[in-house]
């Protein structure tokens, strides 16, 4: 087995469901920077899912023919098989979210080298799901806990991560937990001051702003935010870029409260764009935004809410799972108290109270656009010093080597 503390030509194969351009959530730009920073340290492979890649060392993988009509969680389990085999030769695997971790775990098995779990989410705490895949959440589960429970090492996206795998899985032993945080690309997450693409979206640069951004389903909380909008000042505009909705019901209950605001509000000031836009033109609707909400109820940490600092942009998110430890309250931004139920929803216990103090939240900062100024020139200070990907790529490296 090769010693990474002293060839620099270990291999090392990533595997993961998501990576560019197929990417629409956090675990997929997690791995497009963890990727590029890691090569600087060890021979990197990536096994991914979807149409064949062009990058060197990258190997994409489609669902079996004989599973294209198959619940989803087992064509996952067929993309994974082959994965397994591919990673033939390596002398670690390093899974990341349920979708890869059965390969991982099998490829382990099969080719007797350590497997590495990086936990961006937890089965147990998204229960919702079992709207979304069906029976598929049990195999989902299953794949999860198998993989966790049998890897040679956990890596937390943060401490709040770390607590929940131990709650989940209290069979992991905690010396194999190590926490090491998502990170942001400064350079490519910084403030554009350009205004085409903020035009283009119909956003009056002269009235303060509240953006989100991300998928929309339960753990991402939209349909609190939107209630608490209904109480924002007027002159507030509400700007939402999500899209790829989890389930036909939460799909309907968004253009509900859609229509909703719109009526209660000036239309032209509830601007909702469904597609996912290019990165750039993303940085530029933060760069102008008075204020980023992050309205989740569960987050293990919440890379969005870096990326909205990235760009000098002051931040309202929960004070649930990691985000605390990436939003600085009463520096970066400001942090909603959320009281949770404990079966694994994370429902706020009293909801009313949670969509009142999120509206209180916002509106301190779009009424005092000083401070929330000062707060994304804070917020983008803290991105560059704690969060940077080379920082991250090491650290996952000192990870490699408690276990080689």
């Amino acid at each position: 087995m090769t010693d990474s503390s002293s060839k620099p030509d270990l291999r090392v194969d990533l595997i993961t469901r998501e990576y560019p351009p197929e990417v629409y959530g956090g675990a997929g730009v997690h791995l497009e920077y963890l990727t590029r920073d890691l090569r600087a340290l060890a021979d990197v492979r990536v096994h991914c899912f979807g149409a064949p890649r062009t990058e060197p060392g990258v190997t994409a993988y489609p669902v079996p023919e004989t599973l294209t009509e198959a619940n989803a969680a087992l064509q996952t389990m067929g993309v994974d098989l082959a994965i397994a085999a591919g990673a033939a030769g390596t002398d670690l695997v390093h899974s990341h979210t349920w979708y890869a971790n059965f390969a991982g775990h099998t490829a382990k098995l099969l080719h007797g080298v350590p497997h590495v779990v990086t936990t961006h989410s937890l089965e147990p705490l998204r229960p919702w799901k079992a709207e979304q895949l069906g029976g598929g959440y049990a195999l989902s589960s299953f794949c999860e806990r198998t993989a966790i429970e049998n890897a040679d090492a956990v890596i937390a996206v943060s401490a709040g991560m770390r607590r929940d795998v131990l709650k989940a899985y209290p069979a992991v032993d905690p010396a194999k937990i190590h926490v090491v945080y998502n990170g942001i690309d400064t350079e490519q997450y910084a403030p554009h001051r350009d205004t085409d693409v903020v035009e283009r979206l119909g956003i009056d640069l002269n009235r303060p702003s509240v953006v989100f951004v991300g998928r929309i389903t339960r753990q991402k909380g939209l349909p609190y935010l939107m209630r608490a909008c209904q109480d924002l000042p007027k002159d507030v505009q509400i700007v939402l870029l999500a899209g790829a909705p989890d389930t036909k019901e939460i799909a309907a209950e968004v253009e509900e409260l859609a229509t909703q605001l719109r009526n209660a509000r000036d239309p032209e000031g509830v601007i909702w764009v469904q597609e996912m836009l290019p990165k750039h033109e993303v940085v530029q609707v933060l760069t102008h935004a008075t204020v980023f909400v992050c309205p989740s109820i569960y987050e293990p940490m919440g890379i969005v809410n870096l990326e909205a600092m990235a760009c000098e942009t002051a931040v309202v998110a929960t004070a649930t799972g990691g985000i605390p430890e990436v939003v600085a309250d009463g520096e970066t931004g400001l942090l909603v108290p959320l009281d949770q139920a404990e079966d694994g929803t994370g429902t706020p216990l009293d909801p009313d109270r949670f969509v009142a103090d999120l509206a209180a939240a916002i509106t301190t900062l779009v009424q005092d656009p000083a401070r929330a100024q000062q707060m994304g020139l804070a917020g983008r200070r803290r991105a560059v010093e704690k969060f940077s990907w080379s920082t991250i790529a090491r650290d996952t490296l000192e990870v490699y080597r408690t276990v080689l």
